[in-house]
């Protein structure tokens, strides 16, 4: 079975947080919901501890996972088989900053982009996140317009005007209206064109 993380923070943006969950899961892939450090924690007596992310438009999101789950409590390396087969941040605001200021959050990206696993991120975050993590280094890609002038280095392979951009790995995504092509070109990269299509008729998209 494929894997993906979804990074979550306080300020991602929900629809590009949560589009990707539910067409990856409708395709069969284990997606793990993934807080970053400064998310609330809450509990109860039945379920537990959990954390919880306050998204951009004030809905709550509740995670699978926090990302020191991928690093070892004793040495805080990066447990690498533990690494999933694509990893996706959404974008929103702050919750870009929140994420691209999470230090576990960029080694575990850079690492996975090193191994050539799927990195992929949408609107701000192309711009916000991932000039710290190499995954923009040579390739093609988009974002919110006009957050390109955040990654200067990278503006010349900036792709204007297309709802996605998919380069090697690499698979950007402009905003929350192309959430829906963004989370299917990473459904078709992990499960085929045959999955996605049967999602595309099944869900009734455009």
């Amino acid at each position: 079975m494929k894997k993906a993380i979804v990074f979550i923070a306080d300020g991602s943006e929900e629809i590009e947080a949560l589009t990707p969950v539910d067409y990856l899961r409708r395709a069969g892939v284990e997606v793990t919901l993934t807080a970053i450090g400064g998310c609330d924690v809450i509990s109860d007596s039945a379920s537990g501890s959990a954390y919880v992310a306050e998204c951009s438009h004030k809905v709550c999101l509740l995670a699978d996972a926090h990302v020191l789950d991928y690093f070892d409590d004793a040495n805080g390396s990066l447990l690498e088989d533990n690494l999933p087969d694509a990893v996706i941040i959404p974008g929103g605001m702050p919750g870009s900053v929140n994420i691209a200021n999470d230090k576990e959050v960029i080694e575990l990206v850079r690492r996975m982009n090193e191994m050539g696993r799927l990195v992929c991120a949408i609107c701000a975050a192309p711009a916000v996140v991932l000039p710290k993590t190499g995954a923009l280094e040579g390739k093609k890609w988009t974002c919110y317009p006009g957050m390109q002038e955040q990654a200067a280095s990278y503006v010349a392979l900036h792709q204007e005007g297309v709802p996605f951009v998919h380069d090697a790995n690499l698979i950007t995504g402009r905003g929350p209206g192309a959430a829906e092509e963004f989370s299917m070109e990473i459904v078709r990269t992990l499960c085929g064109e045959e999955t996605a299509q049967k999602i595309k008729t099944g869900s009734c998209q455009r």
